[in-house]
């Protein structure tokens, strides 16, 4: 049988596993709250421990804790933040008390941590208290959110690496392509033609402009409102601590974090998570459009528009021999509405908050790391697996350009409408070339039309006029 040690708390007594470093706090939380199936986000782990690191140094240079207590607990706080002592932070990420089980998991563990480099016993806080040293001078309310906003810090920082990595290789491909001259459409219907290379230009800045957007948003994540313990109001904290406090955590952290003007509206108010998740719900419209058209361009091969082809992944059916499917723009299509959907929870969960504190944080900050993991993750292989590796079907792409009847809005600044829409009528039930038709009426010379449908005259700015004989 497992060996336990009893723990105590205002509920009572609970075994507790002999060799956790957690205790009954978290023993009652893997009770409650058996929800997702999973566990802490790693780096929201990580921001519990800075956290917590920083605390107990502001702390002990006001005088609060003794030398050897802290010097243990940042050594703990080291440990979890170098990856150790992970499998201790059980807890589900959603959970009731506004993240007070997250935050009891980390400083449980950290006490018993440090405990254990003192000489103690795990489970003897009367060498390391978890709420007396690990928690002095902080409440969750403040202790959890500003390990959110680190974690999400480091998480976006991966997404941002992914993104500019899809801008490049777009852009790549715009230089690419830029010489391939294709039919541009408007509701499904030919328009006018347009350079390959233009419409991959006009993803790389939509998706650049999509990651200038997360980082504006990023900005207000860099205000925590450590020192505002419960509602705000600093009850329990020294007046030097909060200053402090973020000073050493900007430090040990290479954030620039400040204080908020507000730490009342700081520890209620979450809508600088709302403004981010907004952000990843824009950048996952852009996202989902890129992979629309991708697919439809693709389509074919015989029986679509195949302008392009997309990098083989697997095998495409199970019963119809030789079908490749468009997995990658697929794949991204149904990320970018996870993204949509979670976007939904974090405004609800923003929402939900009663006076002094909103509840909802735990959910919320689930929701943002699964959208934030979920597409840094899919930006990355669909950059490689994808974009890398798409090909122009230059010949088909030039045959539907010869065969539109789309050509026929080049010309009519120079023959009138009246006569473009005839020549464009006839074009469609003939099925001729425009061309071959503007010749046959005499509305233009040989020369003229050759200048005028030039892949550079039908893809740049300008209006094509008759020349002066």
């Amino acid at each position: 049988m497992q060996q336990t040690r009893i723990e105590r708390d205002l509920l009572g007594e609970k075994q507790v596993p002999a060799d956790a470093y957690y205790g009954i706090q978290t023993t009652r939380a893997l009770e409650n709250f058996r929800i997702t199936g999973l566990k802490l986000h790693p780096a929201l782990v990580t921001g519990l421990a800075q956290v917590k690191k920083a605390a107990a140094q502001a702390n002990h240079q006001l005088g609060y804790l003794p030398a050897n207590v802290t010097d243990a607990i940042v050594q703990a706080c080291d440990e979890i933040i170098a990856g150790q002592l992970a499998d201790q932070f059980p807890v589900d990420p959603v959970q009731g008390g506004a993240g007070t089980s997250a935050n009891m998991n980390a400083n449980e563990v950290i006490a018993n941590r440090a405990i254990e480099l003192m000489g103690g016993q795990k489970g003897d806080y009367s060498l390391v208290s978890p709420n007396d040293h690990v928690n002095f001078a902080q409440s969750t309310n403040d202790a959890f959110p500003t390990a959110l906003r680190l974690a999400i810090m480091e998480r976006v920082d991966v997404l941002l690496e992914s993104l500019r990595g899809l801008e490049e290789a777009l852009h790549a491909k715009a230089v690419e392509f830029d010489d391939v001259v294709k039919m541009g459409r408007t509701h499904l219907q030919d328009a006018v033609p347009i350079r390959l290379g233009q419409e991959f230009e006009a993803w790389h800045t939509a998706v650049r402009r999509g990651r200038r957007r997360i980082e504006q948003a990023m900005e207000g994540l860099y205000e925590i409102n450590m020192g505002a313990t419960a509602v705000g109001t600093g009850l329990n904290a020294d007046p030097a601590y909060p200053p402090l406090v973020i000073k050493l955590l900007s430090e040990s952290t290479g954030r620039d974090l400040r204080a908020p003007e507000n730490l009342v509206d700081a520890t209620h108010s979450l809508d600088p998570f709302v403004s981010l998740s907004g952000s990843l719900k824009a950048l996952a419209v852009t996202l989902s459009k890129i992979a629309n058209d991708l697919r439809l361009m693709a389509s074919g091969p015989r029986c679509g528009l195949y302008e392009i082809q997309l990098p083989e992944m697997q095998p495409g059916s199970s019963i119809m021999p030789g079908k490749v499917n468009p997995v990658m723009a697929e794949v991204l299509n149904q990320t970018c509405f996870l993204v949509m959907g979670l976007d939904l929870t974090v405004t609800l969960a923003a929402e939900a908050g009663q006076l002094e504190l909103n509840v909802m944080e735990p959910v919320m900050g689930h929701a943002l790391f699964t959208s934030i993991d979920s597409l840094a993750n899919v930006i990355r292989l669909f950059t490689e697996r994808c974009i890398t590796g798409i090909k122009a079907n230059r010949e088909r792409c030039e045959e539907m350009v010869s065969n539109s009847v789309g050509l026929v809005t080049a010309i009519n600044p120079i023959v009138g409408y009246k006569n473009a829409s005839a020549v464009a009528r006839e074009a469609i039930l003939t099925g001729r070339p425009v061309r071959e038709i503007v010749l046959e009426k005499g509305l233009l010379t040989e020369e003229e039309i050759d200048e005028i449908l030039s892949p550079k005259a039908l893809t740049s700015m300008g209006i094509a006029k008759r020349k002066q004989g």
